[in-house]
């Protein structure tokens, strides 16, 4: 009753016991290899469409709280873990971890080898998979993974966007009263970000720099933004492929030269294929709170936290024309 069957489209297959929800869920089965905060992890968007596996041996022990979600509701397909902590210690936990999960109705695969499985995605690449909790024959489970459609080629970008326009006003808080966030600046810029599945913490990072925020939809056209008369304009993460986002791309272009423009995953992903660029996806992706980035501008190499699947190729971008900053190492 407690089994936990993660198939992949390989015809591998992980037996574990399960957690959080009783159910069935399928995805792009990748990995993370943060120490902490998987609370942002299960809320953040750009998870939409995937399972994940979280390298750290010990999750939930921090339990969840009112302050750590960076959107309304995890999106995570499922979770994969090496132990799930049954117990919640920490000053902020207001809720278990796996209670968090079956409330959003995720599954949870823990006693998995994620040293294992990690070592298979990274040397077959991410590929699909199912994560059953309620049962199933795993050979019925690795065909399903087979009939996912692929990551490459989805756009997950316009289903996770809010659906109407809002103003952002909440900055930084402190975590503890030792944290050093330091004073809000004035407020001197407009920013319009746009949501293509945009994480809380951004939001309040640009308000705690002195930025007035409003968010709106993918889709909004360029026209509508301009007549909102941004400072500049934020591309935000968000789930998927940037490829087919062909309407997003088109407003892009149209903000170019108009508005400074900034983006940041999907988002910066956007912007160059505004730009002319071409995207590919990576074998297994980014995602970490600690990935090198060198700034050739400074020569300094920068720790970084990722999260995507795709990349901008730097030799499509027209070397004339634009100015290659900062470089994954």
């Amino acid at each position: 009753m407690n089994t936990a069957i993660l198939a992949l489209e390989d015809g591998t297959v992980f037996e574990g016991r399960s957690y959080g929800a009783r159910t069935e869920s399928s995805g792009e089965v990748v990995f993370n290899t943060a120490i902490t905060g998987y609370q942002e992890i299960f809320t953040d968007p750009s998870y939409c469409g995937q399972i994940v596996v979280l390298t750290y041996p010990e999750i939930g022990n921090y339990g969840a709280n009112l302050q750590d979600s960076e959107s309304q509701r995890p999106y995570i397909e499922g979770l994969v873990v090496r132990e799930f902590s049954p117990i919640a210690s920490n000053w902020r936990s207001r809720q278990d971890a796996e209670a968090f999960l079956a409330e959003a109705n995720i599954p949870v695969a823990a006693e998995i080898d994620t040293r294992r499985l990690v070592r298979h995605l990274r040397t077959r690449g991410v590929m699909r998979g199912v994560l059953a909790t309620g049962g199933g024959e795993a050979r019925e489970l690795v065909e399903k993974a087979r009939g996912i459609p692929s990551m490459a080629g989805l756009d997950l970008a316009t289903r996770v966007s809010t659906t109407a326009s809002y103003e952002w006003t909440k900055g930084v808080d402190a975590c503890s009263p030792s944290e050093p966030v330091g004073l809000a600046a004035e407020e001197r810029y407009h920013v319009v970000a746009y949501d293509f599945g945009i994480k809380r913490n951004i939001l309040r990072r640009l308000v705690h720099a002195g930025c007035r925020v409003t968010v709106v939809p993918a889709l909004t056209s360029a026209e509508d933004v301009l007549a909102l008369k941004p400072d500049g304009v934020f591309l935000s993460n968000g789930p998927g492929d940037p490829e087919p986002l062909h309407a997003q791309q088109a407003n892009i272009r149209k903000l170019i030269g108009k508005t400074p423009v900034f983006g940041i995953c999907l988002g910066q992903q956007l912007l160059g294929l505004a730009l002319g660029g071409k995207t590919y996806k990576l074998k297994f992706g980014h995602r970490g709170a600690n990935h090198p980035v060198l700034n050739k501008v400074t020569g300094r190499v920068e720790i970084t936290s990722h999260n995507h699947g795709f990349a901008v190729d730097p030799e499509s971008l027209n070397a004339s024309e634009i100015e290659i900053t900062h470089v994954n190492q």
